[in-house]
């Protein structure tokens, strides 16, 4: 039987191995009450909700891209009726590790339905927190020997549908991980207004290249953290991101190399910057995808990277 030996160091080294989500039974349009962020809300309300054929069409030009680079591409078992697009929550990689998340208990079946990929992998490097440690891998980023972890520390966390990652979450990476440096970043919230929420991390940051960032200061509530990034990363290598951009999602573009990323095809100024970078954008249609409040980084979980 095939096994796959995991490595994930950071965003954007060239990627061999990935699980990409899938759309082919999204389910209808979910009550109001079911939405589990503000974007969604939005569109269930403006009855702009994406269609199964266009999520569909979306998910399959980024495989096409991954076929193009010959990247191995495993996908989820199909569940009737489930939204399985956004892989990234459900698990992650660190090093040769597979967590698997502890995500919204709605969601359990979404991880059973990879676990014919979690199969191929060491079962000794297979872990799950505890109950107790709510973590998705949305706001888990690895940067070399330190891991950037998005969470949110207010006392009414439990109050936000839209807090994914708590405080335990990061202490639960410290002890976990020893060798790597956790920083956590305290993001902005709103269960209902899509403009002022930062769902995971990767809603107002992400590493490209090899040592540039797309940032969005808006989105983070210590601005000492935000400062933190900057710093690390150099000013002139930081593209600064406005509200809206932030909105349409452009911090959520995936790296197939550090001069290979995948981007929306609409993100005209992020994606002319990138080419001045000298990384090669391979645009795709992914607009429908992101009023669920996820974009090409949510539906893609790295296995393996040079």
């Amino acid at each position: 039987m095939k096994s796959l030996k995991l490595n994930i160091q950071d965003e954007t080294s060239r990627l061999r191995a990935v699980v990409l989500g899938t759309a082919q039974s999204n389910g209808p349009v979910p009550d109001l009450v079911d939405a589990y962020d503000p974007k969604s809300r939005e569109h269930i309300i403006a009855g702009t909700y994406p269609s199964i054929e266009d999520m569909v069409c979306e998910m399959e030009a980024v495989a096409a891209v991954f076929q193009k680079y010959q990247v191995e591409v495993y996908r989820p078992h199909q569940i009737e009726d489930c939204n399985q697009i956004f892989t990234r929550d459900i698990g992650f990689v660190i090093d040769d590790i597979f967590v698997k998340a502890n995500i919204l208990p709605d969601r359990e079946e979404e991880l059973e339905a990879i676990q014919h990929v979690i199969d191929l992998v060491d079962p000794t490097k297979v872990i799950r927190p505890p109950e107790n440690v709510h973590i998705e891998g949305g706001d888990v980023m690895l940067h070399g020997d330190l891991i950037f972890v998005g969470t949110y520390r207010g006392s009414d966390y439990a109050d936000y549908i839209i807090a994914r990652t708590n405080v335990e979450g990061v202490k639960w990476l410290s002890d976990t991980f020893p060798d790597k440096k956790v920083i956590s970043f305290n993001l902005k919230k709103s269960n209902l207004d899509p403009y002022n929420n930062a769902l995971h991390l990767d809603c107002c940051f992400q590493p490209v290249g090899n040592d540039k960032c797309i940032i969005y200061k808006g989105g983070f509530l210590e601005e000492e953290e935000y400062k933190f990034l900057i710093d690390l990363y150099g000013i002139d290598n930081c593209f600064e991101i406005t509200n809206q951009e932030m909105y349409d999602m452009n911090s959520n573009i995936f790296s197939i190399a550090p001069d290979v990323v995948i981007s929306e095809k609409n993100f005209t100024r992020l994606n002319t910057w990138l080419r001045s970078h000298n990384i090669t954008v391979e645009e795709v249609p992914y607009a429908q995808i992101s009023k669920q409040s996820g974009l090409l980084r949510c539906s893609t979980l790295p296995l393996i990277r040079d």
